[in-house]
């Protein structure tokens, strides 16, 4: 079989057994991202929803051969004077991200700058590694940044955070973001498989349709949509579904759950 990484391409997407990965994958350009490869993104974003079988989506990078790992040097300026592209454009991908059915988790394994810094934020879940940084340039550039990008810098570090990131320009560490509460875990190299394995199987250990409907409800409400008729819907869903029905008999027979999304 084939090493789909063994040349720089668009990001890759991988399926299996319930899991989504995309991998940034030009190393050389330490993964930045060209109109070409906002494309294909929104193009696996619309595979990936209509897969029914996909639960999870992983978004990392290939970082063979960097000297330091990069994750995603951000959004090549260059393609800002293309026709049709630019801010706007790029706006789509981390608002797409952020869309979708399955849980997301950004594995996030280099350093992140610019516009992909939202694209981490658009994950519901995040994992970093040890030693990296993140850094917005946006100020530095001479650009305000987009509306939906600031929402959810407010809405993922807070104003205080989201004030530093776009007023000084400087770089955040691992640390620093793990103490804001970005991260689930701040993983070395040594254990970073074994962190992103565990997280994505406690999420695949849940109920799909509780997870599903849930996620749905917690972003209505980080963008101040709070619409308490809607909530009570899913609510009442769940509480008649089979998975919730199997949830209490595992429990009451002392047994992992066999969920079956309805």
């Amino acid at each position: 079989m084939s090493n789909p990484f063994a040349q720089p391409s668009a990001p890759v997407l991988q399926i299996a057994a319930g899991v989504a990965t995309i991998t940034l994958n030009r190393p050389g350009q330490r993964n930045k991202l060209e109109n070409g490869d906002l494309k294909a993104l929104l193009a696996h974003f619309a595979q990936i929803e209509s897969d029914a079988s996909v639960r999870v989506l992983v978004l990392t990078a290939n970082t063979t051969g960097q000297p330091k790992p990069v994750f995603c040097a951000g959004y090549d300026i260059g393609g800002f004077d293309q026709p049709g592209h630019g801010s706007t454009f790029f706006e789509q991908i981390p608002d797409a991200l952020a869309s979708l059915r399955p849980v997301t988790i950004c594995a996030l394994n280099g350093s992140v700058y610019g516009g992909a810094t939202d694209v981490v934020l658009a994950c519901d879940l995040r994992i970093g590694l040890q030693g990296i940084e993140w850094r917005m340039p946006a100020t530095a550039l001479g650009l305000h940044y987009y509306p939906s990008g600031l929402q959810r810098y407010v809405s993922r570090l807070g104003v205080n955070g989201a004030m530093r990131a776009f007023l000084t320009a400087r770089p955040f560490s691992a640390e620093q973001l793990q103490a804001m509460g970005l991260f689930e875990a701040v993983a070395s190299s040594d254990n970073w498989q074994a962190t992103q394995d565990g997280l994505v199987q406690d999420i695949l250990a849940l109920a799909p349709l509780a997870v599903q409907e849930t996620k749905r409800s917690i972003n209505e409400i980080a963008r101040g949509d709070y619409n308490e008729a809607r909530l009570r819907e899913r609510e009442d869903m769940t509480s008649h579904s089979a998975d919730f029905a199997e949830g209490r008999a595992a429990f009451a027979e002392r047994r992992k759950p066999v969920f079956s999304g309805r």
